[in-house]
């Protein structure tokens, strides 16, 4: 098993998600003689997990099922153990289009947290590209190289216990892109221009208030960084819903023919409407490209 390759059979020592409903997964660890409670029942790896296919139909303990599907970037984020708050499926997706990530490119990222977006340009730049991810905390990033070895993409990713605002990222001229989610990624933006590759490149900073986000701007400006770009990503979720409309009353017109139908006094039809409560502010994500340095 892999976050970045498919396999068919679950395998003892695999992770997979167990999916529960829309709104309940979890992910479990196959460990042979091992069991899993849920709602509906214990589920027991050895019997009802391991041989199996990925995507099967399981049956627990009390006679509910659940499914068992392989594990992904985006399954993951919404199952995995919080060390720290972390960016969710809209923001990643902005930013690995935004960063131009593809299989082969190199980023560097700080700080690693708790891997929500690490995975996901683990994905985005296997199988030959490679994640320097840097994480100021000694326990969070130690967890964190345990779960990608544990997920299969320990070969495509350094963790660096280190403050990166003082010491950077551990390399130079490598990077395609940068990614930043720290508390004060202005300090930062020196180091991020150093670890991109002299022919230019893309950076991201990810930042909750508008402070930082100027602050973060005045760097780029100091450093020369082009096409300097903010912007927020807000998530509306239409609801789908019947609604009965009566038809307009224009007074009395020509008879109908004998033959033509009464008309309706009401239509129905679907519309859509906001929800009355929806998640708004997350973060503000600043975009910025370095140029090209002329050649000597």
């Amino acid at each position: 098993m892999s976050f970045v390759e498919y396999s068919e059979e679950i395998r003892e020592g695999d992770v997979v998600i167990v999916y529960l409903g829309h709104e309940s997964t979890m992910a479990v660890k196959v460990r042979g003689g091992g069991q899993t409670q849920t709602r509906y029942g214990a589920i027991r790896h050895s019997a009802d997990l391991i041989g199996k296919r990925y995507g099967a139909k399981v049956t627990c303990s009390k006679g509910g099922w659940v499914h068992v599907l392989h594990p992904t970037p985006e399954l993951w984020t919404v199952t995995l153990p919080h060390r720290t708050q972390i960016l969710y499926t809209t923001d990643i997706a902005t930013v690995t289009l935004m960063l131009e990530l593809k299989p082969g490119s190199v980023v560097c990222e700080s700080g690693t947290g708790s891997g929500s977006l690490s995975h996901a340009i683990l994905r985005s730049i296997a199988p030959t590209g490679h994640l320097h991810t840097v994480e100021f905390h000694q326990q969070r990033a130690q967890k964190a190289q345990e779960e990608f070895a544990e997920h299969g993409v320990a070969h495509l990713v350094t963790v660096t216990n280190a403050d990166v605002c003082k010491d950077g990222f551990g390399v130079t001229g490598v990077a395609d892109a940068v990614f930043l989610d720290i508390p004060r990624p202005w300090e930062a933006v020196a180091h991020a221009k150093a670890a991109l590759k002299s022919h230019g490149g893309r950076v991201c900073s990810f930042s909750p208030c508008m402070e930082q986000v100027q602050k973060t701007c005045e760097a780029l400006l100091a450093h020369h960084f082009e096409e300097i770009d903010t912007l927020e990503v807000v998530l509306r979720v239409h609801e789908v819903r019947t609604v009965s409309m009566p038809l307009a009353d224009f007074g009395p017109e020509a008879a109908p023919a004998p033959e033509a139908p009464p008309l309706p006094a009401a239509v129905t039809l679907k519309t859509t409407t906001l929800p009355r409560e929806m998640a708004a502010h997350t973060g503000y994500l600043t975009f910025a490209t370095k140029p090209r340095t002329p050649a000597l």
